[in-house]
């Protein structure tokens, strides 16, 4: 019989997955705070030029799936370890796994949505 697994269905596929989102979670980092840095005097313009160009909405994307599947190895993990009551681990797997695909299609919705970056005067 297989057990319930994480992401990948493997546990060094999970781990390599969990390594890479990491990673990929540090540079959108080191971007962002690197605009901040660079941009002394920042107004709404500013920014919202930078985050709505294209790179940027990309970059965002792969960013929040990354983000996505990075809580999914680790809550995984930690419940799998730490909730020994099977009924309980699948409740609260499932409302992880419901909270996740919430944020990571509201995080969609933000970068990619119809009305983002309108600004208003």
């Amino acid at each position: 019989m297989k057990s319930a697994t994480g992401l990948t269905g493997s546990g060094s596929r999970d781990w390599v997955m969990q390594r890479i989102s990491a990673v990929v979670l540090a540079v959108y980092s080191v971007v962002l705070v690197g605009f901040f840095v660079f941009n002394g005097e920042l107004n709404y313009e500013q920014w919202v030029g930078f985050i709505t160009s294209l790179p940027m909405r990309l970059l965002s994307l792969v960013a929040i799936i990354a983000l996505a599947a990075h809580a999914w190895v680790g809550m995984w993990t930690v419940l799998t370890d730490y909730v020994k009551t099977s009924g309980l681990r699948l409740a609260l797997q499932a409302a992880m796994i419901i909270a996740i695909l919430v944020y990571l299609f509201w995080g969609i919705m933000i970068f990619w949505g119809s009305g983002f970056g309108v600004v208003a005067v």
